[in-house]
């Protein structure tokens, strides 16, 4: 595995930092050996992330590198927009310099910034921004495969953006693999890929008449090469979050599903979008569950809940009063989540 480093600087313990927080609990390619980040500089990544690997957070590259060898920078945020936060600029200067190459997963892109690039070739490393769509005539159009797939395909959707739709689906398929069950998962975000996810795409960044043909097309080929029982398809945004509408719409179109599993946070009171400019109340979960079914013709046959801003014990009264509620099995994303992946198998 590759050793690095991740940069959040002042967003390790946001939303926005999901990046950060998606790798600290699981990466293929990736050994994360450290975090930049000087608001908690001296602490450990978990103390932060619930669930982070045990990693000394510094306050910046250079003396991150005097205690560990690193190779790779990888940006760890996914900003609103997609922005390069400016603060991030001398980290990732001060990587290049040290011949780290960098990896974003932001719209920004690496590679036309003239600074950045220009000081990468300077010092001979590369730059990689993953967010970045295929040429046009690689991408794929729709073509109703979903009657050649003989697995069920379960997209985990949620009610807000940045709200653990990736983590409920990793706990899940990992809970999945430990029965025995043939199951495979297709990204639709950078740090699923970073994850080290061959199969999905960077969904937000696709041409929208290509978004549902592309998707679709990894699907397909999931299927095609593994030959899975289940399919697993990652979310972004939510089906009535005003400004991530096209992700949840494509998903479904997508993977016309065979059920939905359901992220929510219950304590969360609005939208991870600007909260405090825009103020857009969180969904009730009803009204979510009703937009679903219109769009794809599915139920949502399971809830998982983001804990944030929540006690242990009004987390297990959300959970008692949801599966009353709806007759669903309910769980913590982070917690016991063997009755999501049982109601998942009883759908075959």
């Amino acid at each position: 595995m590759i050793k690095t480093l991740i940069l959040t600087d002042g967003f390790l313990d946001e939303g926005t930092a999901k990046t950060a927080h998606g790798l600290l609990r699981h990466s293929e390619t990736y050994d994360i050996v450290g975090v930049i980040d000087p608001k908690f500089e001296g602490k450990s990544a978990d103390e932060i992330v619930r669930r982070g690997k045990s990693v000394k957070i510094y306050a910046d590259v250079s003396s991150a590198l005097e205690e560990k060898k690193a190779d790779v920078l990888i940006l760890g945020v996914a900003t609103i927009g997609g922005y390069l936060p400016e603060n991030f600029r001398e980290h990732i200067k001060t990587a290049i310099k040290n011949g780290m190459d960098i990896i974003a997963g932001l719209h920004h892109f690496l590679n036309e910034d003239e600074e950045l690039s220009g000081l990468a070739e300077d010092h001979n490393v590369n730059l990689k921004d993953i967010r970045r769509s295929p040429p046009l005539d690689q991408l794929h159009y729709f073509q109703d495969r979903k009657k050649e797939i003989d697995a069920l395909t379960i997209p985990f959707l949620g009610t807000d953006s940045s709200v653990g739709k990736r983590t409920a689906l990793l706990e899940v398929y990992g809970s999945l693999k430990k029965k025995g069950s043939k199951v495979e998962w297709v990204a639709t975000g950078q740090t699923g890929l970073l994850q080290g996810q061959d199969y999905g795409l960077p969904l937000d960044s696709i041409k929208g008449d290509y978004m549902v043909g592309e998707l679709e097309h990894h699907i397909w080929r999931v299927w095609k090469d593994k030959e899975p029982d289940f399919i697993l398809v990652e979310g972004q945004g939510s089906i009535s979050h005003p400004a991530y509408v096209c992700g949840s719409r494509a998903i479904l179109a997508a993977s016309q599903p065979d059920g939905v599993v359901l992220q929510h946070a219950p304590g969360r009171r609005y939208r991870h979008y600007q909260e405090e400019k825009i103020k857009w109340p969180m969904p009730e979960l009803d009204e979510e569950m009703e937009l679903i079914k219109k769009f794809s013709g599915a139920d949502v046959i399971a809830i998982t809940l983001n804990t944030e801003d929540l006690t242990e014990e009004e987390t297990e009264e959300y959970i008692m009063r949801y599966e009353e509620k709806y007759g669903l099995p309910v769980a913590d994303a982070l917690g016991d989540i063997d009755k999501i992946a049982e109601k998942i198998e009883m759908q075959k």
